[in-house]
């Protein structure tokens, strides 16, 4: 059982201070977000004796986000998705996720699945495709779920595997997981507050309303678990407003306490 932190869940916090936590607290794990990078990063990284779970380039997506900066070009989004991928290969991450976007331009979306896959192809490391759930899709996606995923992946006839982020997807059926189990090369946790206010609004596994125990018999995961939080500050109880030092310690102590309990 290897606990991993994402550096999202730390949004306050530099790369150096996140190896550091994340290593204090017990994690296995970092999943690295190119946005934290600096130069001395990898240097520091191979000295923290952490692995690298699911990475993210700090342009995510095909398709222009609502909600983050970026080119507007999508063809200007994959060359960076494509450099990004280049600059996260030397830290050896279990693979390294993207997003389509929103909107309708399917022929866009699909070339640019297939320049990533290339790039991933070329450097040695997984690329996956992670879906974003229903609720909030207008925002970051047109797949949300793991069987349209793969189905769009299948179409651009791309070398690429899947995400599965259990603040998604904890409402898919257990035997979509269980039918594309083998394409996951990533899993995120985080829980669902009820009520959800917005699209930022996780909380810590355990915490909120999700049955992690079937989900988790279904995926039969053996890579590391990785919390992924995303928490709006300007919202009462935001994680993001905790000391991250703290929430790291708090995260792994909440993933280790479920995923026993599931295990159980």
């Amino acid at each position: 059982m290897k606990l991993s932190i994402s550096q999202i869940t730390t949004v306050t916090q530099g790369f150096a201070d996140d190896l550091g936590a994340y290593a204090a607290a017990g994690a296995d794990a970092i999943g690295i977000w190119e946005m934290k990078l600096e130069e001395d990063s990898l240097e520091r990284f191979y000295a923290s004796g952490l692995e690298a779970a699911a990475a993210v380039p700090a342009v995510p997506s095909i398709l222009p986000l609502p909600l983050m900066e970026g080119p507007a070009d999508p063809g200007e989004r994959v060359e960076a998705i494509c450099a990004g991928i280049r600059r996260l290969a030397p830290f050896g991450p279990a693979c390294v996720f993207f997003l389509t976007g929103p909107g309708d331009d399917r022929a866009t979306i699909l070339e640019g699945i297939r320049a990533i896959a290339d790039e991933g192809r070329a450097q040695g490391v997984p690329v996956v495709l992670e879906p974003i759930q229903r609720e909030f899709a207008e925002l970051w996606t047109t797949v949300s779920s793991l069987g349209e995923a793969a189905a769009l992946l299948d179409e651009a006839g791309a070398d690429c595997g899947l995400q599965y982020d259990s603040w998604n997807l904890w409402r898919e059926p257990l035997d979509e997981i269980e039918r594309h189990r083998d394409r996951i090369r990533g899993v995120h946790l985080a829980d669902w507050r009820k009520p959800t206010r917005n699209t930022n609004d996780r909380v810590l596994p355990g915490d909120g309303v999700i049955d992690f125990g079937p989900i988790l018999d279904a995926l039969r995961w053996d890579g590391p678990f990785d919390l992924e939080i995303f928490s709006d500050a300007e919202l009462e109880g935001s994680l993001w407003r905790e000391d991250p030092r703290a929430l790291a310690a708090h995260g792994i102590e909440a993933l280790r306490r479920t995923l026993s309990t599931a295990s159980a």
